[in-house]
């Protein structure tokens, strides 16, 4: 993860959350679903700063239909709005937002809890993502100072739990997106693992970024087989061909998408979201290659 996204995680006092709607069921003949094609707001994050309702245009007019929420930390509302509020502005872009992104809250701003993390305000959280019709709340990013060894993560474990017994009385479900980190050993074991292992399989659910899974050299459609059901969302993007191995537009990388979504029903798909930390130009022109080339090959 870039110093920026951090940076954005931990000061943003812009929010997200979305309208509820039910998933296209999947099939063995059409494992993805074609009713939507989400995006990760973060992608165009400067954009949702400046304009969020014009932003939100711009995207369900690139064919976008459903969107992700990039954070929920500071303000405690959604970009700048509250939660019936920007409700009622996706429903007038024709978008919904089924997943938001959140922060476990263990390291303080200015000697302060952050407030709408799981450690810090979550109750409110979950009550105003209810209201907003999120029905995934994802646990985004651990900092540095967050993961420590594997008692640590045993500790997270716990919490994650606990944060998902709140969400399930919500009927909301509680996700954890990776990055790469988890996937490297401590102690000869990967923290990714001991998440999975020591949380509850109904209480957490994984969002596999395919990117940093990919990047940390493991096998999404294996992981997929070995915890089946366990990845319900998934951010889709893609592994330019370089030795940098940096973020590109879906479908200009080397990433075999098709081979991945293809295990989509042995994965418990429900929804995925297109994500570019990181643009050569504008974001929208590459957000706009991406939904391109999955019209085109993958859904």
């Amino acid at each position: 993860m870039s110093t920026s996204r951090r940076d954005f995680l931990k000061s943003a006092a812009l929010l997200s959350a979305g309208a509820l709607v039910s998933p296209t069921l999947l099939s063995a003949a059409n494992p993805v679903p074609k009713s939507y094609i989400g995006l990760q707001l973060y992608t165009v994050r400067e954009a949702m700063q400046k304009d969020p309702a014009g932003t939100l245009a711009r995207i369900a007019k690139l064919g976008y239909t459903s969107v992700e929420g990039a954070t929920y930390t500071g303000s405690q509302k959604f970009y700048g709005m509250e939660p019936a509020a920007f409700a009622k502005q996706l429903k007038q872009t024709g978008l919904i937002m089924p997943s938001s992104h959140y922060r476990l809250g263990e390291e303080q701003d200015k000697g302060q809890p952050v407030q709408g993390t799981m450690l810090h305000g979550w109750d409110k959280a979950v009550d105003d993502a209810a209201q907003a019709g999120v029905k995934y709340m994802v646990c985004a990013y651990l900092s540095e100072a967050e993961r420590g060894n594997l008692d640590h993560y045993k500790l997270l474990a716990d919490r994650l739990n606990k944060a998902g017994e709140r969400c399930k009385k919500a009927g909301i479900q509680l996700c954890y997106h990776n990055h790469d980190f988890e996937f490297m050993p401590l102690e000869g074991q990967m923290p990714f693992d001991v998440l999975l292992s020591a949380t509850d399989k109904d209480l957490l659910k994984m969002e596999l970024d395919l990117y940093w899974a990919t990047k940390a050299g493991q096998d999404p459609v294996a992981l997929f087989q070995k915890h089946s059901g366990r990845f319900p969302l998934w951010h889709v993007k893609d592994m330019d061909n370089t030795p940098k191995r940096d973020f590109t537009e879906v479908g200009s990388g080397v990433i075999d998408f098709k081979r991945i979504f293809a295990q989509a029903n042995t994965a418990g798909l429900k929804y995925f979201f297109v994500e570019q930390d990181q643009t050569p130009g504008s974001p929208f022109d590459s957000i706009q290659k991406s939904i391109a080339h999955i019209k085109r090959t993958l859904v």
